[in-house]
């Protein structure tokens, strides 16, 4: 008999909602701001065989070298908030950040080695190439999170840490520690952000005032162009390597983190948070950071950069369309599927299992089952 044949006083089964579906929901804000970061990265370095030529170029070089690594940073930081020693998350730090290290750090040695014509190339561990610095650092950061959840005032020891890494020359090249420290206010500033923070900078006011922020970028990059050395937007040498007075470090290391956070505020300002058709892209973005630099360094190597006509406006615009297509196609799912045994290898035997998590997980399919059972059950007659 139909529910609504039902009379009010039998006793009826109530209905159970459908259990919810199994992890936490994506948040297409951040998605979508993962995936423009990334696009950047790539189009940034698409410029660094052109910019010498143009002075324009070099000041949009400038102004994205100045935020797109610390959004990615601060965004790293704020999701590895919750990060502990517990068994199930350092098995994900390995899989998803150690085992993508060494494959990649090893990929990429072998590809100089043997494309790029470096014979001499060495396959070292110690001494990240190219981009997998940021795997490098990430394990660190993340290794190093209850630390910084637990003492007083984490930003500003932070901020110690890496201006004494700016004036520190014989930190040496090591795991890229210079960048590792250097870089590390911005991830300790993601641990300590919430979800209001986020909401804050997406509000019409600074959207507003985002745009004459980054003309305003644009136009002093323009100027500073042959007045300030760019190597100190990439973290990764002291002041005394750049040439300049020791206290010049601490400084710049100051300065470039109110210019940065400054700009990813605005930045993160413009960043739609509806769902849109690059948010699925957002979780794949560790596949386009890794898998872009080879076809940037093929192209380096085979000097398809040397075309005169890419050297002006026209080919500028190109290369950098090109870029930002290339990096969005290995952000897709059918790449993802490709090189997952790469990037996020499951690797169930090389750990011992977690008698308290397969508790709980078993304690969580009960539940759905429980609550599917409920679901189904008709409604007594």
């Amino acid at each position: 008999m139909s529910d609504a044949a039902t009379s009010p006083g039998q006793n009826r089964t109530p209905r159970l909602p459908a259990p919810p579906p199994a992890g936490r929901p994506r948040d297409a804000f951040f998605d979508n701001a993962k995936y423009l970061a990334i696009v950047l990265v790539a189009m940034g370095h698409s410029w660094e065989p052109l910019k010498g030529d143009s002075r324009v170029l070099e000041a949009m070089y400038t102004v994205v070298y100045a935020f797109h690594m610390p959004a990615f940073i601060i965004i790293s930081g704020y999701f590895s908030r919750n990060f502990d020693m517990r068994p199930d998350r350092v098995k994900k730090l390995v899989t998803g950040v150690v085992v993508p290290y060494v494959l990649f750090e090893t990929a990429y040695s072998l590809f100089q080695r043997h494309v790029g014509g470096a014979a001499d190339q060495d396959i070292s561990l110690l001494d990240p190439w190219y981009l997998t610095w940021f795997l490098c650092a990430l394990f660190v950061w993340r290794l190093t999170t209850p630390i910084w959840r637990t003492v007083r005032h984490p930003l500003p020891l932070a901020f110690v840490v890496a201006m004494l890494a700016s004036v520190s020359p014989s930190i040496g090249d090591d795991l890229d520690l210079q960048r590792v420290l250097q870089f590390l206010p911005y991830f300790v500033l993601g641990l300590c952000l919430r979800p209001e923070h986020f909401r804050l900078v997406r509000r019409w006011p600074v959207r507003i005032a985002a745009v004459p922020v980054f003309a305003a970028a644009l136009v002093f990059a323009w100027w500073s162009v042959p007045r300030m050395n760019t190597g100190w937007f990439y973290h990764r040498d002291s002041a005394q390597e750049l040439g300049a007075p020791w206290w010049c470090g601490p400084v710049m290391v100051l300065a470039l983190f109110g210019c940065s956070l400054l700009l990813t505020a605005c930045f993160l300002s413009w960043v739609p948070g509806r769902r849109m058709w690059c948010t699925a892209l957002g979780a794949g973005t560790l596949y386009g950071y890794l898998l872009h630099g080879f076809v940037v360094k093929y192209a380096v190597d085979k000097g398809w950069f040397d075309a005169g006509w890419l050297h002006g406006p026209l080919g500028e615009i190109l290369v950098t369309a090109v870029a930002g297509a290339g990096v969005t196609l290995l952000c897709t799912g059918p790449v993802r599927r490709v090189f997952r045994f790469a990037m996020e290898p499951r690797m169930d035997w090389a750990f011992r299992r977690d008698v308290v998590e397969a508790a709980r997980e078993r304690g969580r399919q009960g539940r759905r089952s429980e609550q599917s059972r409920g679901a189904r059950e008709p409604v007594n007659a």
